[in-house]
């Protein structure tokens, strides 16, 4: 079933705070999205009516295991960008900002390959060395260069 982006950040952040904390509640997913309880009441609306997401009393929100699927595999490949981008040196604030931007718009394909690039430096970490050694070669040279 072909998700939104919107759809797969909810997703998302309910599966990790049922996974952090037991459960999810409107409220602490608006505050961790930084969205209007309201934007998030309509929001769940419709992943019920996509039968990815039920409400069951004193419980709170559950996840279908489509919902679930969905957010286990957005939730992978979040992990796989972050572990790709640290690996590369990517500063932090930076790296949070970048993974946003880039998860839902990466095929299937390239998350495939980035996995395949991790896993190849995590087996020749000297090779991985090797290219933070040229960033850092490149970069000091055009910090010299510049002035």
């Amino acid at each position: 079933m072909p998700t939104t982006t919107s759809t797969e950040d909810y997703l998302e952040r309910i599966y990790t705070l049922i996974q952090g904390k037991g459960y999810a509640r409107v409220v602490d997913i608006a505050s961790s999205l930084q969205v209007q309880p309201s934007s998030v009441t309509k929001m769940i609306q419709k992943l019920d009516e996509q039968e990815l997401v039920r409400y069951e009393k004193y419980r709170g929100l559950v996840l279908t295991s489509a919902g679930e699927a969905i957010a286990k595999a957005v939730r992978r490949r979040h992990l796989k960008l972050e572990e790709f981008l640290r690996m590369l040196g990517v500063a932090e604030p930076i790296l949070q900002r970048d993974i946003e931007g880039l998860e839902h718009h990466l095929s299937q394909q390239t998350i495939e390959r980035i996995h395949d690039l991790i896993d190849y430096f995590q087996e020749n970490p000297e090779h991985l060395a090797e290219l933070r050694s040229r960033r850092h070669k490149s970069s000091h040279f055009v910090k010299d260069s510049s002035g």
